[in-house]
Parts: structure tokens; sequence; C-alpha cells
């Protein structure tokens, strides 16, 4: 119970971090931002005082140890729909471009591979309420800090979820989108270190 109570802390800590490094670099932001072309995806808007929910996605998941299958199944589809959503927000609202426009491709294939699992085991899918759980950034440098404590937060939830007994296809998606976001965590970490 230490463990979870001291694993909340840092990632609170975190959270507030990085939002307080992106407000910095939004006041100090010299208007240069990537740009794209534009996309076909809806634009999605928050508001300024959205928190994010403790019991939504990987955050949720840290929370709720030793859950079983249903549960787990659904932390994973909610952590996806919000990478997925706060890419979205990221290229709409910062024109941010690569590898937010790479990596949002692959958060829609997770969402594919999760979603005939809720069906296999008879489990309902939740809806996706992820534009409620976004928290604004001002800056693409605070994008890519967000980007990279989604990935890191993700992959902690994977590994957790493969620590317990897995059916075969269950643990298969959870090790494949675990590496997924190994991949899109190490691109988020070069496009900040430029």
């Amino acid at each position: 119970m230490k463990g979870m109570k001291k694993m909340k802390k840092i990632i609170t800590i975190t959270l507030v971090l990085i939002i307080a490094t992106g407000l910095m670099a939004g006041c100090s932001d010299t208007g240069e931002q990537e740009q794209i072309s534009p996309t076909s995806t809806p634009i999605i808007t928050i508001e300024p005082t959205a928190e994010l929910d403790p019991g939504y996605g990987a955050v949720g998941s840290f929370e709720n140890q030793g859950v079983e299958i249903e549960q787990m199944l659904i932390y994973a589809i909610q952590d996806e729909y919000l990478a997925r959503a706060e890419y979205e927000y990221l290229i709409n609202e910062l024109i941010a471009g690569n590898p937010f426009i790479n990596i949002i491709k692959a958060e829609e294939n997770h969402i594919s591979m999760l979603l005939p699992l809720f069906e296999a085991y008879g489990f309902e899918a939740p809806e996706d309420t992820s534009a409620e759980h976004l928290i604004p950034v001002e800056s693409i440098t605070a994008a890519l800090e967000t980007g990279v404590q989604a990935e890191i937060d993700n992959i902690a939830m994977y590994e957790n979820f493969l620590e317990g007994e897995l059916p075969d296809d269950v643990r298969e998606v959870f090790i494949e989108l675990r590496d997924a976001s190994e991949n899109h965590l190490a691109a988020f970490e070069r496009k900040l270190s430029r």
C-alpha cells in the first residue's frame, strides 16, 4: 500500500511539473511552430479547468491494482482513447506535427486491437469520454513533454497488467501495445532533445 501511495505521489508531482513547464514554455515561446497540412481530424476543445481524473486510464490503473481482465481492458482502452484525444487536440490547437501525426494513427490501431477483446470476453467497451480528461498545454515543448509522460504511464500500466495471469490473446495484445508505446516514447524523447 505504501508503494501505491508513493507511486501516486510521484505521478502527481510529475504531472504538476509538466503543467508548470508547459505554462513557462508557453510564456517564452518564440512563436516557432512546426507547420503541418490540415487534417480531417475533428477539433477537440477543452476547458482550461479540466483536471486529470485519477480514476481514468493508466493513472486509474495505478490506484486500483489487482483488477480482473474486464477492468484492465477498460483502463487500457481509456488510456488509448485519452492518447488519441490528446494528440488530436495538440495537432489542431498547437499545429503540432510529427511525431503526433504518426502516433495518432497508431492510437487508432491500438483501440482497434482492444475492441475485439471486449467482444471475445462478453464485456461492454466503455464510451469514449477522453475529451473530458484532457489538460491543455501552451507550447510544442509542453506537448512533447505531455506525450513523454503519457507513454511512460501507458508502458507502466501494461507492465503491471502483464505481471498477472492473463489469457494468451489478452497478453499478446498488451505486449504489443506496451512495445508500441516504447517506440512512441523514444520518438517523443528524440523530438524533445532537438
